[in-house]
């Protein structure tokens, strides 16, 4: 190993200073293209979140926030589904508290995230079976605009 190669190495962490093996890969090679300051190899490299306002990062980021609002929302589902086993009177008792329009509006953002879920998770399958196609960031807003307009159209007709 030569004295350039022994000096790079030395400025870039390794698996024992990045505390995780996985990343050790990346950072040994030179010119790593990653965003981030513990992929690109510099310890110096400033913390930008510019990235966080390109499309697709709020393509992934809303689909992984619907996924938890979902996830959060199905034991309130079970629920009431048990009270519509367990009597009628209890379920039409819950029924008249989601006439409310703050428990509308809600039920107006699950749909929203419902379908931003389902187009989002569609639009990632295209993407694992078919691979990147040109034209990403427009199915990403598109995906959004529908999804609004599920939720819209729930509120208006509910």
């Amino acid at each position: 190993m030569g004295a350039k190669e022994t000096e790079a190495r030395s400025k870039t962490p390794d698996a024992d200073t990045m505390g995780s093996g996985a990343l050790s890969g990346c950072a040994r090679l030179e010119g790593c293209v990653r965003r981030g300051d513990i992929m690109s190899g510099r310890s110096d490299a400033p913390r930008n979140a510019a990235y966080r306002l390109d499309a697709l990062w709020g393509a992934a980021f809303i689909h992984r926030v619907s996924g938890v609002a979902l996830a959060v929302f199905l034991p309130f589902h079970f629920l009431v589904l048990g009270l519509a086993l367990r009597s009628e009177a209890e379920l039409d008792s819950f029924l008249g508290w989601t006439r409310m329009p703050i428990v509308k509006a809600a039920e107006a953002g699950l749909v929203f995230f419902l379908a931003v879920h389902l187009i989002g998770g569609l639009r990632v399958l295209m993407i694992e079976t078919r691979g990147w196609q040109p034209g990403q960031r427009s199915l990403a807003i598109g995906s959004v605009v529908v999804s609004a307009a599920a939720g819209a159209a729930f509120l208006i007709l509910a």
